[in-house]
């Protein structure tokens, strides 16, 4: 496996990390909030400048960083300190990690669209001889899927994966001469065509001009996706359909990320296949982080939420050291799921 592949991988990682503290950064200097140091990396300092009130650092490790603000984790009796703000602020600042790795995410996949001359759609552009399921009252050409039983189709892939997820009857909702037609219980199952070597459904996508505003869709349409991957890889976990041994951490991330720079055919595929799965994970990353789940910004969102709905309740503030108990044992379970799956990773990549 090429080492520059393995380097590059741990680069974005780091910049993905790096990137999502800065967006806790942005909105707590947007918030009047004390930030008494932002690092990038993790680790000893290489380099670490005091400007104001906050010290900047370049750390050793390059896969973290850190945005520690005023009254974070303790009680501060700085009017300045995160404890101190109104809720809304807190939100955005919580918010803001996330947010700023689902821009990354979409910045990255519009980048890598540019240079495309067109997409393929899953807008039928043909039909294979003797399709069935051409006609009046079936598909035609120029047919554009949205919906298959209710799951919206951003990219042509969709189109086969949930009919191939279906018992051959379908509800379809299409695209056709700008209005939508609805086919239910439309009987739909894959065949042997003449001159294929596989089965099929009979028909063909066509393509769509790559044009400025068929780039932002597509962008858009991608990052979608991409948020839907994550939370049917989060439903089969929970469902049992996953387990522990399925899951990636870092490790496991930098070695898929290498990996897959390692079997494309060329540096250019390598880079742009690389930046593809960079994108995915940076939305990934933003999803997961917003899970309400203590110890990430979602669990520290919703505890807030609960807060002050105690606090309407009640009448009076609860005592904060109990969110920070929750906090520090989903802290402590957080690291410890980290580090099994980190092994994990590690056994997988010697097992090859």
């Amino acid at each position: 496996m090429s080492i520059l592949y393995i380097l590059l991988a741990i680069l974005i990682f780091g910049v993905l990390i790096a990137v999502h503290e800065f967006g806790h950064f942005i909105a707590a200097k947007a918030c009047g909030v004390k930030v008494n140091e932002f690092a990038v990396g993790m680790g000893p300092a290489l380099l670490k400048k005091r400007k104001g009130e906050t010290l900047y650092a370049l750390r050793t490790i390059p896969i973290g960083g850190y945005c520690a603000m005023e009254g974070e984790d303790d009680a501060s009796e700085d009017a300045r300190a995160f404890t101190n703000q109104p809720a809304w602020k807190r939100i955005i600042i919580l918010v803001a990690g996330s947010f700023n790795n689902y821009v990354l995410g979409l910045i990255v996949i519009f980048c890598l669209y540019l240079g495309a001359a067109a997409f393929l759609a899953p807008t039928i552009a043909s039909f294979m001889e003797g399709c069935p399921y051409e006609g009046e009252n079936a598909l035609q050409v120029g047919d554009r899927f949205v919906k298959i039983d209710n799951h919206r189709v951003y990219q042509y892939y969709d189109v086969g994966d949930f009919l191939e997820r279906g018992d051959g009857v379908y509800d379809l909702v299409l695209l056709r001469d700008g209005k939508k037609v609805e086919l239910k219980n439309f009987a739909m199952t894959p065949r042997q065509y003449e001159g294929e070597s596989q089965e099929y459904y009979g028909f063909r996508f066509g393509y769509e001009e790559a044009t400025f505003s068929a780039k932002l869709r597509n962008t858009w349409y991608t990052a979608r996706e991409f948020g839907r991957m994550v939370w049917m890889g989060l439903s089969q976990l929970v469902h049992g359909e996953v387990g522990l041994k399925d899951l990636s951490g870092p490790v496991g991330i930098v070695d898929l990320m290498a990996e897959t720079g390692e079997s494309a055919e060329s540096s250019s595929d390598a880079i742009y296949n690389i930046l593809y799965l960079g994108a995915f994970i940076a939305i990934n990353l933003a999803i997961m982080n917003m899970l309400p789940i203590p110890a990430l910004d979602g669990g520290r969102v919703f505890l807030l939420l609960v807060t002050l709905v105690l606090q309407a309740i009640l009448g009076r503030k609860p005592d904060p050291k109990y969110e920070g108990a929750i906090h520090a044992a989903g802290m402590v379970l957080l690291l410890a799921l980290m580090a099994v799956i980190m092994l994990s990773d590690i056994v997988k990549i010697v097992q090859g």
